[in-house]
């Protein structure tokens, strides 16, 4: 495995592997998610690469990117056992250098759930994942149904740009308790990781329920609030039932559906998915 930080040395490294490559961006302290979207590049692919970057661009000013969790040793340990061929792991500098001011901006999708939340958010999302693209010039890239709103983002904008790659979204991968693996899992107290299965169980009743005829969306985003409210350390911030493609939230009677939410267990807010219906996914 071929570990760099340079881009002029990436685009090397990148030259001499075989096609199709599958490109997994990650912003490291890896999980058994992360390396599930590795697993499935390996699958289907040549070459794996993975990036390994946390991006300041995507904090708000009120999000400690000095405190997001980072153990380079330890991921590398971990996507070597994989059989990954490349690593990219730039500095701040390196991926905006001094007077960066280009911006990749997708509109309307990024628009309400996570992007009303985070502001500005996207818009470092789909940069770094731009400047990845044309950096590993990957076939594939593989991202998390974890991340549902990012995942529509950068399909939107790898559509829009003319990328020639197949952006592949990869189903959420669980605790046995349901919990959606997630770096910011760490934050979270013994007696606030207990709470924290509550998004899961919400959504996994709104889901039978779904699959027992029900398609009022309002309902279904009442089922959701229910759950939730049962958990006294569970402050929702918002509970969705989108459309799953253009995520506007849908009234009236519906044959599928994104149900997601972002909820406050402690000062940590988690965010968990799944969709309903034609085409369900994660």
């Amino acid at each position: 495995m071929k570990v760099v930080t340079a881009l002029a040395d990436l685009r090397t490294a990148r030259a001499a592997l075989a096609n199709p490559l599958g490109l997994v961006p990650t912003m490291g302290y890896l999980h058994q998610g992360h390396l599930s979207l590795v697993q499935r590049a390996r699958a289907e692919c040549a070459s794996v690469a993975v990036s390994i970057f946390v991006n300041p661009t995507q904090f708000g000013p009120q999000e400690d990117l000095a405190a997001y969790p980072r153990d380079l040793e330890r991921d590398l340990g971990m996507l070597g056992r994989e059989g990954v061929d490349l690593v990219w792991t730039p500095s701040a500098e390196g991926v905006y250098p001094p007077g960066f001011q280009t911006w990749v901006t997708v509109e309307r999708v990024s628009q309400g759930l996570e992007g009303e939340r985070r502001p500005g958010h996207f818009r470092g999302v789909a940069t770094v994942v731009a400047k990845l693209f044309n950096a590993f010039q990957p076939q594939r890239a593989y991202f998390g149904q974890k991340d549902a709103q990012q995942a529509v983002v950068i399909q939107r904008m790898t559509h829009d740009l003319n990328f020639p790659i197949e952006v592949v979204v990869c189903p959420t991968v669980r605790e046995q308790d349901g919990l959606a693996m997630s770096s910011r899992n760490l934050y979270l107290a013994a007696e606030e990781r207990r709470a924290a299965t509550v998004l899961s169980r919400a959504l996994f009743a709104a889901g039978e329920a779904f699959a027992a005829g029900e398609r009022r969306a309002d309902r279904l985003r009442g089922i959701l609030s229910e759950t939730l409210a049962q958990e006294p350390l569970a402050r929702p911030v918002y509970v969705s039932a989108a459309d799953p493609a253009t995520l506007e939230e849908l009234s009236g009677p519906t044959e599928h559906a994104l149900l997601s939410m972002a909820v406050y267990i402690g000062k940590t807010v988690l965010i968990d998915n799944i969709v309903v219906g034609e085409g369900e996914s994660g």
